[in-house]
């Protein structure tokens, strides 16, 4: 059977048995880190069903990021995935199961587990890259407002005099974390990719402080230079 094959028949068992209710993780992330997956292993020596397989149960266990066994998610999705894997597709080569449970207990942030393999860096930076871009933008504010976070703080939004508190509001949560994934990226093109991605986002950063000082037609220079990572 080949991958495209496996990925009909993961799709298929995602939308009939997942329902998350988190829209930064439904069914249609997991088509997107699939889809960025592909572009990173171009021209690379990979397990691509590895690479598959991890992308669509990655966060099939994926608690709330102020959870308090959030760090515990990937390393339960991993086990989760491998009963699935037996119970519901026992065709599924037994040889790729390890190289599949080690890509979704190391593709997590919080967790902290270091990709050993090719096919677990390929799946990290993609899921990153999520977060990234313009869907990392929309991805932030929805994940944020469902946590009950303000957009920002309208007093100091940029945390110029305070501490930046990501729990509290969203876009704190650009220099607390996002910013910050180009620098952990584990491949060559993730990086590339990451770096572009973010620097999307430090623009809207320039265009969000312009208009809050009553300029809507341009963007704050000063913000570009302190965090894009490529000025044009």
């Amino acid at each position: 059977m080949n991958v495209i094959d496996w990925q009909y028949r993961f799709d298929q068992w995602i939308s009939q048995h997942f329902n998350h209710g988190d829209a930064a993780h439904d069914v249609s992330h997991f088509r997107r880190v699939w889809k960025t997956a592909q572009t990173l292993m171009q021209g690379q020596q990979v397990d691509a069903l590895v690479v598959l397989t991890a992308c669509y149960f990655h966060d099939i266990v994926s608690f709330a990021k102020n959870h308090p066994q959030r760090h515990q998610s990937s390393v339960m999705a991993a086990e989760k995935t491998a009963a699935i894997l037996a119970s519901e597709f026992p065709d599924f080569p037994q040889h790729a199961v390890a190289g599949v449970r080690h890509a979704i207990e190391a593709h997590s942030f919080s967790a902290g587990i270091a990709p050993q393999t090719l096919e677990a860096k390929i799946v990290q930076d993609a899921d990153r890259l999520e977060s990234l871009g313009a869907i990392g933008l929309a991805r932030v504010f929805a994940v944020s407002g469902s946590m009950g976070a303000a957009l920002f703080d309208g007093e100091d939004p940029f945390a110029a005099e305070r501490e930046l508190d990501d729990k509290a509001f969203a876009l704190d949560h650009f220099r607390c974390k996002l910013l910050k994934l180009p620098a952990t990226m584990q491949t060559e093109q993730g990086r590339k990719l990451a770096e572009h991605n973010a620097d999307f986002l430090v623009h809207f950063m320039a265009k969000l402080s312009a208009e809050l000082q009553g300029d809507h037609q341009r963007v704050d220079e000063e913000v570009l230079r302190r965090f894009c990572f490529h000025l044009a």
